[in-house]
């Protein structure tokens, strides 16, 4: 392979070159999905209740609030036919739609009154056509002005769709700079980190391209998997060049220091690549499709990042290494620390101790975090955050449930309607049997009376409840409609809406969670048993990075803060996947110091010679990670970021103190339960302790 890459250098640069450019062109053609609720899978009550309201109605789930203040009744209605006008607005509900607005509001129900007008402040239950929420939205804005407030699940939508891409950019303009000021410091050449990030950067150009096969991607996936792709597989270019320039200075012709740094470093970064790989591939079997959206894309890029470097990097490399030769500089930061193996090996009781005391507690905290299942609370200091609030404020957190029940009994309906009116949290329900009732026929009425409520075979029941979208409260409210629907109907009644949506994704993210962990732990320990030949190396590698994602998603239960579940998901899965590497590197160097030295000699060296590595690995993946938390306004993508930031540095920290500790302590088991494995004996040599 070496002998190939060498021979057509130019024409693998050329080819790569081509695919890049097709790839910038086919970014252009794929589609970014914001709508979370497209990604539920096709078993679920909600999806299969939107899919009906979709063939049975024209209008939609009510899916935004919008509120007027210091109106009258008169000039409220006047703001509602110019919502109505808005394109992309297919319903406006209000006061009118629930009661007789000519009888005065003082001797009118005051529950009713107050949910939709309330001390002068009209409020608007809207619905926003799918995929026009961005101009929807921004109409609205423009009718309301900066006085007062929309909100509500389009308007996350739009948000984040005007956002995310910004976002990205501005990450990645942080980013950049960052980790080739890291690489410098790494580096004898002022070039050989833009050979790093050319590599890596034309895989993930091509991974982003060839998603145009798909069709769309998560907004998720775009947010995260370019930064992870590159933060992860940088590692691989590093590995490789490194290996090059240490031949090239033991005065190796540059094809023969290729050939062999291609063969010196094949073992490292396809244990890396497959270990991460393998761990990806866990979030493929995900039923809620996010996870398996991004796994998918994270899945091809580190494939795509492993050809890279070991095709294009190296013909690249062999192209323009005089660039590299013309650039040196001295060494900033030596690459090997002598003598602090010795003092991190005196960590190793204290650490033993403290991480055996908080691996129950972690691991019991991690899964009894107060989840989030949407998109969580917006930050308060954007425009959508104070009108969130503003509105809460005024009218309370409210959120509409859709139900759709059959229509082949009115009276049936009724008697359905008058219960759910006296459920708890139930602030009004709009549906025919209450703003007609069962007495006039459908027949005697016009078409444009019934059709908000009446479909060819099914009626359609909004009920507004002032309990939030999401938690406990709101999710007993769901199952509590659901249950008297079913009472009722039995399996034909059908509910949907935010809440109906997100106690779905509760049930289904939950039981993928397990699913997926324990996908990624054989994935991975697979692969390390088969690298290592060995029983008892998967089982100490796991325990001391899994034992850094227990702490790391434990914290939040320690600090009181609620967490996206979908960022815990995701990154229980890929700090292992993406980590593991470190304690790889450092097993595998003392493994082979072992052979031939006492085992504590043996780490004193690994740690002295592999630190500096593993920290620069760490620093990027860490720095990726906080730097997506301090960037981005959306609080699924902040909560991986912030995540997996927290979750690179303690990965660190344990790779460093505590694994060197099981693996010198477990020295013995380790050749027993090893196939081949030939240590030095200890008892000829001084062991230096």
């Amino acid at each position: 392979m070496a002998n190939l890459i060498i021979r057509f250098k130019k024409t693998i640069v050329t080819i790569f070159t081509i695919l890049m450019i097709l790839s910038l062109a086919g970014i252009l053609f794929v589609d970014v999905n914001y709508n979370m609720q497209d990604y539920l899978p096709d078993k679920a009550e909600s999806t299969q209740a939107l899919e009906v309201m979709e063939e049975e109605f024209d209008s939609g789930i009510p899916n935004a609030r919008v509120m007027v203040g210091d109106v009258s009744i008169q000039e409220a209605m006047e703001y509602k036919h110019a919502l109505e006008e808005i394109n992309g607005v297919t319903e406006v509900l209000w006061l009118d739609d629930v009661m007789d607005i000519r009888t005065p509001v003082e001797v009118s129900d005051t529950s009713t009154v107050e949910t939709y007008y309330k001390n002068e402040n009209a409020l608007f239950s809207v619905t926003i056509a799918n995929e026009k929420e961005v101009e929807a939205t921004n109409a609205i804005y423009d009718l309301i002005g900066e006085d007062n407030a929309i909100s509500g699940e389009a308007v996350n939508t739009a948000t984040e769709q005007e956002m995310t891409g910004k976002e990205s950019m501005y990450a990645a303009a942080l980013l950049v700079p960052i980790i080739v000021i890291i690489l410098i410091l790494s580096t004898s050449s002022w070039v050989e980190p833009v050979f790093f990030l050319t590599a890596i950067g034309v895989s993930v150009l091509i991974n982003l391209g060839t998603n145009i096969f798909i069709g769309e991607i998560s907004f998720v996936t775009q947010a995260v998997a370019p930064i992870l792709q590159l933060a992860v597989s940088l590692d691989y270019a590093i590995f490789l060049l490194h290996s090059f320039q240490d031949y090239r200075n033991k005065n190796y012709k540059p094809e023969d220091a290729m050939k062999s740094a291609i063969k010196e470093s094949w073992p490292v970064i396809s244990t890396s690549a497959f270990t991460t790989i393998f761990g990806f591939m866990a979030l493929l079997f995900m039923r809620f499709e996010i996870g398996s959206d991004l796994g998918l894309n994270l899945v091809k890029g580190i494939i795509l990042s492993f050809i890279s470097v070991i095709i294009f990097l190296p013909a690249f490399t062999l192209v323009f290494y005089r660039w590299i030769d013309r650039t040196q500089h001295r060494v900033f930061v030596p690459t090997r620390f002598e003598g602090v193996g010795k003092k991190l090996l005196k960590l190793r009781l204290p650490v033993l101790i403290l991480v055996l005391l908080l691996l129950v507690p972690s691991f019991l905290a991690q899964s009894s975090t107060t989840f989030t299942y949407g998109m969580g609370e917006p930050p308060e200091d954007t425009r959508l955050g104070t009108d969130v609030r503003q509105i809460e404020d005024s009218f309370g957190d409210s959120t509409s449930t859709v139900l759709l029940v059959p229509n082949n009994d009115i009276g049936k309906e009724q008697e359905m309607v008058q219960v759910i009116e006296n459920t708890d949290y139930v602030s009004s329900v709009i549906s025919y049997a209450t703003m007609v009732g069962s007495v006039i026929p459908q027949d005697f009425l016009e078409e444009e009376t019934t059709e908000q409520f009446l479909s060819e075979h099914y009626s359609r029941i909004i009920i507004n409840t002032e309990a939030g979208t999401e938690g406990d409260l709101p999710f007993t409210i769901v199952e509590d409609i659901r249950e008297i629907a079913s009472s009722y109907y039995g399996e034909d009644a059908l509910t949907l809406g935010e809440s109906a949506s997100l106690y779905d994704m509760k049930e289904i993210v939950s039981q993928d969670n397990q699913l997926v962990n324990i996908l990624t732990i054989l994935g991975v320990g697979i692969v390390i048993l088969i690298n290592f030949r060995s029983i008892s190396f998967p089982v100490i590698l796991l325990l001391v990075i899994q034992a850094a994602v227990w702490i790391n998603l434990a914290i939040p239960y320690f600090t009181g803060t609620p967490l996206v579940f979908i960022g815990y998901l995701i990154v229980s899965t890929v700090q292992l996947a993406a980590t593991v590497d470190y304690a790889i590197l450092l097993t595998e160097t003392y493994k082979n110091y072992r052979r031939y030295m006492p085992k504590w000699k043996a780490m004193k060296m690994t740690l002295d010679d592999k630190l500096f590595s593993i920290a620069v690995s760490a620093s990027i993946l860490s720095i990726v990670g906080f730097v997506l938390w301090m960037t981005s306004s959306n609080p699924v993508v902040g909560s991986i970021g912030l995540l997996l930031g927290r979750g690179a540095l303690l990965a660190f920290i344990l790779v460093i103190t505590l694994l060197p500790a099981l693996l010198v302590y477990g020295d013995t088991l380790l050749q027993k339960t090893s196939l081949g494995m030939k240590f030095q004996k200890e008892d000829e040599y001084e062991e230096d302790n």
